[in-house]
């Protein structure tokens, strides 16, 4: 007994020593702080196509090897920052001189969108042509900051499979409530379930992305929007909506890209919606005939309202267009079309009314919520029912399902990117 016991102490004293002098070793080869930090402000710079700071970096084997960077942001008029990122490489495979990394969290982000326009984003490799594998990746406090400088804040998680596509992912727009959410779960090499929540509805339902011939991805899919309020959708993305009620319909979604980022900045969709018991929140279409224009505050019940809408995104945002509108009141039915891009719109529309004016041609242009209303007849009345109708409707249900099914898709998928042929956006 006594010399097994001296036998395994003499082993543990070797496994301790060999431990030690292994330890020691990578030590020598691990950087300091200083050129760590060099390292990456340099790596980050060739990869994104601009100047990038970080202010503190810090590398560590024992206990367990952990990658800790602190204030890290692009030299840029709004800055892309990371306040804290801490990764855990795998042990394993840095014994064989490989990063591979089990698992990174991200506490406090800002991302403007402008900003993306000027990154010219380079795949992370190594040995210049493969990309860093990453098992798990948890962000929270990320501030995404959009084109017309709303601040919204998401948190989400994402598990990545060999190929380095997501098995399961989530993101959750924080700080209110019902918190839009939105959770991918991949269904094959291919396919994914889609679940979304919004505005107190839903919209489930499966994406495909493929590769042609060409390496090229393309993406595909089917949605199904359900009772979505959207006023409270719109709310949660600090927007306001002239229409309240919930909406239905189906929505098909398609892109392509070489990139991840291409492949979201033309993301492109197209829903058949329809509302029931809707409201025009901010005019009474029948004080405003009765008092032929010169009262029209109050909100107007609908029986009904229903379309299509496409939305486009594009390297300067994204375009709505409408067609096939129809709305039915309590004294008037309208139907029409339009566009809506960069804040302005354009559309126009047909205005029955029961009292007796059928058939009155309505335009409307101009900066959202500054529209221009001209009418092709001198009625008072018409003039008035056209006002509206085509300041409530149109850009309502545009910005609701345009942003909160469309655009929430795209971020999933990546950031916008510019596109040859992009037209102005909403």
């Amino acid at each position: 007994m006594k010399r097994a016991a001296r036998w395994t102490l003499v082993v543990m004293l070797g496994l301790t020593a060999l431990a030690a002098v292994t330890i020691g070793a990578f030590m020598r080869l691990v950087p300091s702080d200083q050129e760590l930090a060099s390292r990456i402000s340099a790596a980050a710079k060739e990869s994104l196509g601009v100047t990038v700071t970080v202010r503190s970096a810090h590398l560590q084997l024992w206990p367990q090897p952990e990658l800790v960077l602190a204030d890290v942001a692009t030299v840029q008029d709004q800055p892309v920052s990371l306040r804290l990122l801490v990764a855990h490489p795998d042990w394993a495979e840095l014994l064989r001189r490989r990063l591979s990394l089990r698992d990174v969290e991200i506490d406090g982000a800002v991302i403007p969108q402008l900003s993306l326009l000027d990154l010219h984003v380079k795949p992370a490799a190594i040995d210049g042509s493969m990309p860093v594998p990453m098992q798990q990746l948890h962000f929270q406090h990320l501030t995404w900051i959009t084109r017309y400088g709303k601040e919204l804040e998401f948190e989400g998680n994402a598990f990545f499979d060999p190929d380095g596509l997501p098995r399961q992912a989530e993101l959750v727009r924080s700080g209110v409530q019902p918190a839009p959410r939105l959770t991918l779960a991949r269904q094959g090499p291919d396919h994914w379930r889609v679940e979304m929540q919004l505005g107190g509805g839903t919209a489930n339902g499966q994406v495909e992305l493929a590769r042609d011939k060409n390496g090229r991805m393309q993406l595909s899919g089917k949605l199904a929007p359900h009772d979505i309020e959207v006023a409270s959708a719109l709310d949660s993305f600090k927007a306001h909506s002239p229409v309240s009620g919930k909406a239905s319909g189906q929505t098909l979604i398609s892109g392509s890209g070489d990139t991840i980022g291409e492949l979201a900045g033309s993301l492109h969709t197209r829903t058949n919606f329809k509302m029931a018991q809707a409201t025009l929140l901010h005019v009474d279409v029948n004080k405003a005939i009765h008092s032929l224009g010169k009262d029209h505050a109050g909100q107007t019940a609908l029986r009904s309202l229903t379309g299509q809408m496409d939305t486009q995104n594009t390297h300067q945002g994204m375009v709505i267009r409408f067609t096939g509108i129809q709305a039915q009141g309590e004294s008037f039915t309208a139907k029409g079309e339009a566009i809506v891009a960069k804040r302005h719109v354009d559309g126009e529309m047909t205005v029955d009314l029961a009292g007796g004016l059928v058939g009155v041609p309505v335009k409307v242009s101009g900066p959202l919520g500054r529209e221009h209303i001209s009418v092709a007849m001198s009625a008072v009345a018409g003039e008035a029912a056209g006002a509206a109708v085509g300041t409530a409707i149109l850009p309502g249900i545009g910005t609701v399902l345009g942003a909160g099914v469309g655009r929430a898709v795209g971020k999933l998928f990546g950031n916008e990117s510019p596109q040859p042929d992009g037209k102005a956006a909403h």
